[in-house]
């Protein structure tokens, strides 16, 4: 019997994920299976300080955001199915393959970031994902990236 997806509230995302507000940008990561894929999810409200000045009076998420969003769900996603709670993990972009922006994210919108692992196991630094983020069902952004996650000794 397969086991059950998990989720990761935004308590269990800060025990794994070193960033905070303003940099933190996943509320929730549900449907975790494991480290092969995730769902996060992002509420962008009008509060968030990249809007004062990308742009004035058009608010529209940087796409780097996006892309660091998704990055943030998948090391959630790691975290929770390596246990790596409170284990003050570090985690560093390699590369950015593929980086395509469709739809903009503008305030009110809920971008729904589809994580999955292409390459990465148990032990490993070095992990490669591709990462889908939606709005509404319409794509907003994909890209694959590599990642170093690192953990103190």
């Amino acid at each position: 019997m397969a086991e059950p997806l998990q989720s990761a509230d935004i308590q269990l995302i800060q025990r794994i994920l070193p960033h905070r507000y303003p940099f933190l940008l996943v509320d929730r990561v549900v449907d975790i299976d494991g480290t092969s894929s995730a769902l996060g999810l992002k509420n962008v409200t009008m509060n968030e300080p990249h809007f004062q000045g990308h742009f004035p009076g058009t608010p529209i998420m940087p796409g780097v955001t996006i892309v660091e969003a998704m990055a943030q769900t998948a090391a959630v996603m790691v975290g929770v199915a390596l246990d790596l709670a409170d284990k003050e993990m570090l985690i560093y972009f390699m590369s950015i393959d593929g980086c395509k922006f469709r739809r903009k994210v503008i305030p009110g919108d809920q971008l729904r970031m589809q994580l999955t692992t292409l390459r990465g196991k148990a032990g490993a630094k070095v992990w490669k994902f591709k990462g889908v983020a939606t709005v509404e069902g319409d794509m907003a952004a994909e890209a694959e990236f590599t990642a170093m996650m690192d953990l103190p000794k």
